[in-house]
This record gives structure tokens, sequence and C-alpha cells, in this order.
């Protein structure tokens, strides 16, 4: 008997996990989640695994319904020779603690690493679930997903892709990445607004019946690759696990050690992997969340209220420029103990009010289960400076926002436990910041100034990086929010 998905917000509106790779989103705009999950996985049964073999006990697990061959060859067609690094997310020594490098994919982020197989999950999907027609992905990002989207989709049978980026809320290089983007099937649009307003956008477009409908006419429907859809999220479970064999295997923990892992966090889809992670019986003792100055989830973890009723900040590091965390809600499923219909009153009460508060319960479980951090500009930038110059390792905006959290949660706790960081994107994607925490002021654009920093740190610069500003523009096209519904009218 196959598990079911059902609606964060519905428990009624159930479905299988292909089925729930397939929809995205429920149609009730809720997120589809797993009602019953046990500590089931063996880390015993890991040991002296590589991360393809990982990953076929991860997701086959997960995701149910799909064969057991079908999910061998989906994540051998995403692995295998894809990633610069052997190892895919490999782990390194920094100081006392350790970093996971989730940046040695196609487009330099760890969007990378669930997206190289979300492709090949969907179209299996597709057959398996004798769907004729196309599929249209939907994706906001922030800066990240929507070039490891657009690459992993390219020219894949029986999708288009359509991403939608904030026009002045990503880097010169996360853009030209977009812009560049090349393949029958891509569409690109920039959106006058921010993160939060594009992903609004998003959600309107997947809950509005009548377009759906117009869609279904011509034979299409819907799809997120966005951390909303299960089948994003699902493959991101895997490095936590493959993270701790691999400490085993380097004599730096012993089988059943508990461990910190330090995740930058926006949108909550990389750090709620971990919890996943930890229910499925990864031994994991605490898991910190990192904020820059759009402090959303800071606030949230410290007191119980989520409020976006407050600036937006763009900061150094954009990729977390977010106030509206999709993935908590998820979470927030799991520390009602499966309440669909508080989760809906709350999701109900952020919508009208921008605002809502958990019980007292849920704020005893989140306090347990999590650590917040806050690292602002400055921080950031003297953490960049202070890693390099110490262990000359060059961390990027977001990690460096990461590592800065953990450095604060020991010395708030004294807690001795092996701690790793997650590194979320190579430091040629944000190369202007990076640089000038380094090395002081420099007006050159990122490109010349990713070859100046190269040069003086003797980092290399990763192949998909290299030439990028030669590379010919393809989209151009800039809308309004309300603009995009139109933008995706165009692609039926």
């Amino acid at each position: 008997m196959f598990k079911s998905y059902e609606s964060t917000r519905n428990s009624k509106l159930k479905t299988t996990a292909s089925k729930a790779v397939l929809k995205g989103i429920a149609e009730d705009g809720g997120l589809f989640v797993l009602r019953d999950i046990d500590k089931c996985i063996d880390i015993e049964n890991l040991k002296s695994k590589n991360y393809i073999e990982i990953a076929e006990t991860v997701i086959g697990l997960m995701l149910d319904d799909i064969p057991k061959d079908k999910i061998k060859e989906c994540v051998n067609k995403a692995y295998t020779n894809k990633f610069s690094n052997d190892e895919i997310t490999p782990v390194v020594k920094v100081g006392d603690s350790f970093i996971t490098e989730l940046f040695h994919g196609p487009t330099s982020a760890f969007k990378d690493v669930a997206l190289s197989i979300l492709p090949h999950l969907m179209t299996t999907s597709y057959e398996m679930n004798d769907i004729y027609g196309e599929v249209i992905i939907l994706t906001a990002t922030s800066g990240d997903t929507g070039k490891a989207a657009l690459e992993g989709f390219k020219d894949v049978k029986g999708t288009k892709i359509a991403v939608f980026y904030p026009e002045l809320g990503v880097s010169e290089v996360q853009k030209a990445q977009m812009v560049t983007q090349e393949g029958e099937n891509t569409y690109v649009c920039a959106i006058k607004g921010n993160f939060d307003d594009a992903q609004t956008g998003v959600k309107k477009i997947f809950t509005n019946e009548k377009l759906i409908k117009e869609f279904e006419e011509s034979n299409k429907m819907f799809s997120s690759a966005n951390s909303i859809n299960i089948g994003r999220l699902v493959p991101q479970i895997v490095y936590y696990f493959h993270t701790y064999v691999q400490l085993i295997e380097k004599n730096e923990i012993s089988m059943g050690d508990m461990v910190n892992f330090s995740v930058p966090t926006g949108n909550f889809g990389n750090i709620l992997a971990g919890y996943y992670a930890k229910m499925l019986g990864l031994p994991i003792n605490k898991l910190l969340c990192g904020s820059n100055e759009n402090n959303v989830l800071y606030d949230f973890i410290k007191t119980g209220i989520y409020d976006r009723n407050r600036e937006f900040h763009k900061t150094i590091s954009p990729s977390m420029d977010i106030l509206i965390s999709s993935n908590l809600e998820r979470l927030l499923y799991y520390m009602s103990n499966e309440d669909n219909e508080a989760v809906k009153a709350m999701m109900e009460q952020l919508n009208s009010q921008g605002k809502y508060e958990v019980s007292v319960e849920m704020k005893e479980i989140i306090r347990q289960e999590f650590y917040a951090g806050c690292v602002f500009k400055e921080d950031t930038e003297k953490t960049i400076k202070e890693v390099y110059n110490k262990y000359n390792y060059l961390l990027d905006t977001h990690t460096a926002v990461a590592y800065k959290t953990l450095m604060d949660y020991k010395r708030e706790t004294g807690d001795e436990s092996v701690s790793i960081v997650l590194s979320t994107a190579s430091p040629y994607k944000f190369s202007k910041s990076v640089y000038e925490s380094l090395f002081g002021a420099n007006d050159k654009n990122e490109f010349e100034i990713m070859e100046e920093l190269s040069e003086r740190t003797g980092v290399p610069i990763p192949e998909n990086l290299k030439g990028l500003k030669n590379k010919k523009v393809i989209h151009t096209k800039v809308c309004e929010v309300n603009e995009m519904e139109e933008f995706v009218r165009k692609i039926n």
C-alpha cells in the first residue's frame, strides 16, 4: 500500500507521491505532505554508500509509488558525470567545523542537487499516470532556483518552463545565467517587484480556476520547480544523510553521534529538508536557521509570531531576500500534530493580516528543534574576511550568514557537538560582494571582479561561469506583477 500525500490545509485532499510531484501544489493552495513519517532509515545500512546509492534509498522511500528501478534510473541520469566533484556534495573541514559544499552542479548553486533530478522524476510520474499533453512549470526565483530549473528542464520532452525573477533583486551573474538560457521550451521574465511578489503571483496562477481550465482544454497542466513541490524538496534530504556518512568515514564522528546543521535560510526549503532527515532517523541535535536583514524567520523562531509587515531589504545575500517563507507551512503542519485546520487558519491570517502566531506548545517545540541567527551586512563581510584570512577558505555571502550563525550558537550555548554549515553557492555568483569583503571597493562589473578575485585568492572560477558575460542574451521580457498571468497565457 502506497503512502498518501495530503494538503497541509485539508486532510481530504490526498494523492500519490507521483501525482504530488506533477501537481506541485494542492488545489486549495496548500503544500503536499506525508502525515506519518517514521524513523525508518538505518544509517548503518548507508555506511560506505556513495551519494547515488544514498539518494536511491531516501528518494525511493519518500516517493514510494515510483518503482525502484525508475528511481534508480532517475538518480543515475541526474548525478552521473553531471557534477564537478565525484562526491556530489563533498564535506571539507574549516576550523573546528565542517562545510558541505552544495555548489558543484551545473549552475554552481545548491538548487542543482534537486533540480538535476526533478525533471526526471516529473517525466517518470507523467508516464506512470498516463498523462498526455504538456506540463507547464512555473517558478519564482530569488536568483538560484531560476537558472537551475531552466537548465534542468531545458528541452525536456513534454514540458515548458517559465521563470520569474525580481528585476533588481538578483546579482549580475545570476541574471546573466537566466537571460542567456537556451532551450526551445524556456521562458524568462523579470518582475517589477521583489521575490515575494513573484512567488505570490505564481501561487495565484496555481489557484486560478479559469486559467487552469483554459490550459486543460489545450491538454496542459501546471506544476512547479520551487521547493513547494515535494519532488524538489525530497532530493534535498539526501545530502544531510550523505554528509553524516562522510563524517563517519573521515572518523570525525561515530555512528549515532548527534550533529548540528547551520543553514542560510530564505524560503525555508533547505532547512526543512534537514528536519525531514531528522524525522527519518538522522541524529540531528539542532537546526540553525541563519537570516539576513530580512529576519522574519529569526523573529518567528524567537517569538512564535510570523509577521511579514516590515520593510523589505535588498542585501548582499539576495537569495535570502524573502519575507514569505513558503515551506514554513509544512513545518507548521508537523509542529501542530498534523492539524490541517490550524494550518489553514494561520495561512488565511497571513494572507489577510500579514501575520499569525502559533500556540504556546508549538513555540516550545520550535525552540527545541531550531536556533535562530541574524547576520547583517557588516558581520557577513567580516565573516568572509576572517574565514579567508584564517583558513584560506572562500565563503559566499549566504554561506557566511550560516557560518556566523554557527559561531554565535557555539558561543551562546557551549555546544561542542560536531557542526556542519551548508554552503549554498559558489562565491563567484556574488563576486563583487565577496571581493569587497576581502579587499575593499571595486567599481568594475561582476565579471571583471570575478577574474580579479580568482587571481588574488587562487580559487578557480567554476567552468560554467567562465565566459558567461559573452553569451548571447535571449530573454529580455520585463513585466508588472499583475501581468504575469498574461505572460503565462502566451505560452499556451
